[in-house]
């Protein structure tokens, strides 16, 4: 993995996911390690982030390496009208290995090819998320103690959900069966679909939000996007279709976790929070040690 830039979850392999995950495994045990004393990482947000970009912070920071970039477009020269591949190809000269989150899908994979250090995809649109999908796969083999054979629940915004797409090609390689739930405006895309079928993998579409959900080893909520609708009326049409409250996980399996990648809007309700179902803010930790793995692996100075 070292050098290699990371776009899409399918960059990598699933020895190579396992990698990760074991090393991400290690860095929980032992999370302040001085691995990064010589490294400068660019940091690159074209678009706003909390969660990814103060993860990639906290994992860079405790490594012991050093950060510069941006958290917004506006605080760039692209602001002023430089290109965007003049924007990366200056960042090169002063970093070791770039992160970016960009608004628009393919961003990400022009910047690694313009670029004369490792990429890492920090969301680019509605398209890919290999960062969280990741840490997804980390939370779901702690949590299940593996990764095969799982009913997979993915509920919400399937259309422009890049988190949902990631973490889909990413478990096709692991036996699962999916059920999707979501609204018929932002149902799954069709190639990903196709992808499922191409593979052989078993998947079934809903629109009500019932108790199917009994049958589920992990549910994985995500939020309608309001900033993915050009017509406002559409979002406010669907902003609150689907809302899991704590009531609703009356007779699902003990197993059962719930994640989100965040930020939540009305999705899941509060009430959810102390079920010990809930698992979405020990996910977002995760992201901290998958990252640190991540950085690692990519920049060499772990095999």
């Amino acid at each position: 993995m070292k050098n290699k830039s990371l776009i899409s979850i399918t960059d990598f392999t699933p020895e190579e996911y396992y990698k990760i995950l074991d090393l991400a495994e290690e860095f929980e045990k032992n999370p302040k390690q001085n691995l990064l004393n010589d490294y400068v990482i660019a940091s690159l947000f074209f678009e706003p982030s909390t969660r990814t970009r103060l993860s990639f912070d906290s994992a860079i920071n405790r490594l012991g390496g050093r950060i510069v970039g941006f958290s917004e477009a506006t605080n760039s020269s692209v602001a002023k009208g430089e290109s965007f591949a003049d924007t990366i190809k200056t960042v090169t000269q002063y970093s070791d290995l770039i992160i970016m989150r960009h608004p628009l899908e393919g961003s990400a994979r022009y910047a690694s090819e313009v670029a004369d250090v490792p990429v890492i995809n920090a969301g680019d649109g509605a398209n890919q998320h290999p960062t969280q999908c990741l840490l997804d796969l980390y939370s779901i083999r702690k949590t299940q103690g593996t990764l095969e054979n799982l009913n997979i629940f993915l509920v919400g915004d399937l259309k422009h959900g890049r988190t949902v797409h990631s973490l889909l090609m990413a478990l096709s390689n692991f036996n699962p069966v999916f059920n999707f739930i979501s609204p018929e405006t932002l149902k799954m895309p069709d190639e990903y679909k196709d992808f499922l079928n191409h593979k052989g993998i078993k998947f079934y579409e809903h629109t009500e939000f019932t108790d199917i959900i009994s049958k589920a080893d992990i549910m994985y909520v995500t939020r309608v996007q309001k900033e993915r609708f050009s017509d406002p009326m559409e979002y406010e049409r669907v902003k609150n279709v689907y809302v899991l409250t704590n009531d609703m996980l009356d007779g699902t399996k003990e197993n059962l976790k719930i994640l989100h990648p965040l930020p939540r809007v009305n999705e899941i309700d509060t009430s959810v929070d102390e079920n010990p179902r809930a698992y979405y803010f020990p996910q977002a930790l995760n992201g901290v040690y998958t990252r640190m793995a991540i950085l690692s692996l990519i920049l060499g100075i772990k095999s």
